[in-house]
């Protein structure tokens, strides 16, 4: 009977120790994207325009910006979600 029970003791101390606290050291990484400086305007060329209603049925124009090379950053709601949208003033919609 003692054997048992030294055995148990044996058994859960092992357990206990390999139980010990994880510690997860986290690391936060912080980019800068630099980006033309966009100044607000009120309308946007018809062409832009026409591009975002091809390809955003149902698009709602929130806010327009245009930058030194006639680039548009355009702020935009469809189907009640936002998303900004960069165009050039042909309606091209650029990736960046």
């Amino acid at each position: 009977m003692k054997k048992l029970i030294l055995s148990a003791a044996i058994v859960l101390g092992t357990l206990s120790m390999q139980a010990g606290n994880t510690y997860v050291k986290s690391v936060a990484i912080q980019s800068e994207t630099t980006q033309d400086e966009y100044k607000e305007v009120d309308a946007v060329p018809a062409a832009i325009k026409t591009a975002l209603d091809n390809a955003y049925p149902g698009v709602k124009l929130e806010k327009a910006y245009v930058n030194d090379k006639k680039e548009y950053k355009i702020e935009i709601i469809v189907r009640e979600e936002k998303s900004t949208v960069y165009t050039d003033a042909k309606g091209n919609i650029l990736k960046k």
